[in-house]
């Protein structure tokens, strides 16, 4: 089993955004979800990514039960569908990011950015917090963002 670049060991480098999300607490579950997803070595590689990283509180917000279900092998392909909703291939800084823009994620959904006195939104979640990645940026969000559903 060769699992690529997420098995390199580098505790001087800045992280990946694979290694942001595993280095907080706050995300655990999103780490998670990218197991199950078979997401790790891809968001590990050379990028450049910007992920918008929902914390283990918005997965709460969810309807119970929503979680276990995805993480499910027979809906793999929906949780890939999702997460892919997380990602936008580019490296968007906070200070990039204007209101009114329209990204085109890697599921090829469109999210809306809103940028009011500082503070930014993704199709409504907010912003809390952006860390820069060696491979890109993730901004932290307070919600799952649910993409529309696949035509």
């Amino acid at each position: 089993y060769d699992a690529g670049q997420s098995r390199v060991q580098d505790d001087v480098s800045v992280p990946d955004v694979v290694r942001v999300a595993v280095s907080s607490p706050a995300h655990t579950t999103l780490v998670a979800a990218l197991k199950a997803a078979g997401y790790v070595d891809e968001l590990s590689n050379a990028g450049p990514f910007t992920v918008f990283a929902p914390t283990n509180a918005a997965f709460e917000k969810l309807p119970p039960g929503t979680v276990e279900t995805l993480v499910k092998p027979e809906n793999r392909e929906k949780l890939r569908y999702i997460l892919e909703y997380h990602v936008y291939v580019g490296s968007l800084s906070d200070n990039f990011l204007r209101d009114g823009m329209n990204l085109n994620q890697v599921n090829l959904q469109n999210v809306s950015i809103a940028k009011k006195d500082g503070k930014i939104t993704v199709n409504g979640a907010n912003v809390v917090a952006t860390i820069k990645a060696a491979n890109g940026y993730v901004h932290v969000i307070d919600a799952v963002l649910l993409p529309p559903d696949k035509k």
